[in-house]
């Protein structure tokens, strides 16, 4: 898992690098909310299916992601 952990920081990294100001602007659209919220509900109630599942894996991945970037882009800001 370690590996993964180092892709991940390198990729966010990598993203506040970019333009850190934007990236912290950087908010999922109301369909997406509501879709994450949809497939959680489904989750805690034990309903998902198999794309399901993966669909809100991949969300979560991309939140972590996201939330790592973020939390770079305000060292950046910081240091700046």
């Amino acid at each position: 898992m370690g590996n993964l952990n180092q892709a991940y920081e390198e990729v966010a990294v990598f993203l506040a690098s970019l333009d850190p100001h934007k990236l912290l602007e950087l908010k999922p659209s109301k369909d997406v909310l509501e879709r994450v919220e949809e497939l959680m509900l489904k989750n805690k109630e034990a309903e998902l299916n198999i794309e399901e599942h993966y669909e809100l894996d991949r969300y979560l991945a991309l939140e972590h992601l996201i939330a790592l970037a973020k939390a770079q882009a305000k060292i950046q800001l910081q240091a700046a």
